[in-house]
């Protein structure tokens, strides 16, 4: 097993879906935040996962922001996921809350531009599973999306810094950047989605192909 795990996450076409699990994501990610270009319906998630081959070991990870409990339950009607990732303002009592109603593990994402950010993630050690950290997305920039914007965080923030719960690396990560990435921040899970993408929204095999070779090498 390698040292590093790979997230891919946006994928809404199975074209790159079953790439991602061929060539050994260990995480797949799914939109429900429909402002998203990678945005899927629970349907429409539900359909994609039953073309994959059987016996596919990837955690299917679903991206929701601030979500309403009709979505959350509508998303789990349709799909089993592994895990929930909370990828907007969730307080730590809504995290704790949404991981009771669904039973799922529950992943808080962190967006991350110094070092008071990365702080606010005790707040968080004792209702979510895991964390992931992204890079926030500056003020001025129009709009952006709660992820997936292509932004890059300063590593070294993560430097010796300890967590209690397993942790994702993201923010803008590719082919180019992530072996350097991994070894400033001492990340053993990475996570990408406008990395591997031709434009947003829409991944490109080859790039899905080549990054999770690329992270497994490492």
């Amino acid at each position: 097993m390698s040292s590093v795990q790979v997230k891919i996450c946006g994928l809404n076409d199975a074209t790159t879906l079953n790439v991602a699990v061929q060539n050994g994501a260990d995480y797949i990610g799914l939109v429900f935040f429909a402002k998203s270009p990678r945005s899927v319906t629970p349907k429409q998630a539900r359909e994609l996962l039953a073309q994959l081959p059987e016996g596919y070991s990837a955690k299917k990870v679903g991206l929701v922001v601030d979500p309403s409990d009709e979505l959350i339950l509508d998303i789990k009607n349709h799909v089993k996921l592994d895990i929930l990732q909370l990828h907007g303002s969730e307080s730590p009592e809504r995290v704790q809350q949404i991981r009771e109603m669904t039973g799922l593990s529950v992943m808080k994402a962190l967006k991350i531009a110094d070092k008071s950010d990365l702080d606010a993630a005790n707040a968080y050690f004792e209702v979510a599973d895991m964390l992931l950290f992204d890079a926030k997305a500056p003020k001025a920039l129009e709009n952006a999306l709660p992820g997936g914007n292509g932004l890059v965080f300063d590593w070294r923030m993560l430097q010796d810094r300890e967590f209690p719960k397993p942790w994702m690396l993201a923010g803008g990560l590719d082919q180019d950047n992530v072996e350097e990435a991994v070894k400033i921040s001492g990340a053993t899970i990475v996570d990408t989605s406008s990395g591997v993408e031709f434009w947003g929204g829409m991944k490109d095999p080859d790039a899905v192909r080549d990054f999770i070779r690329t992270v497994h090498a490492i």
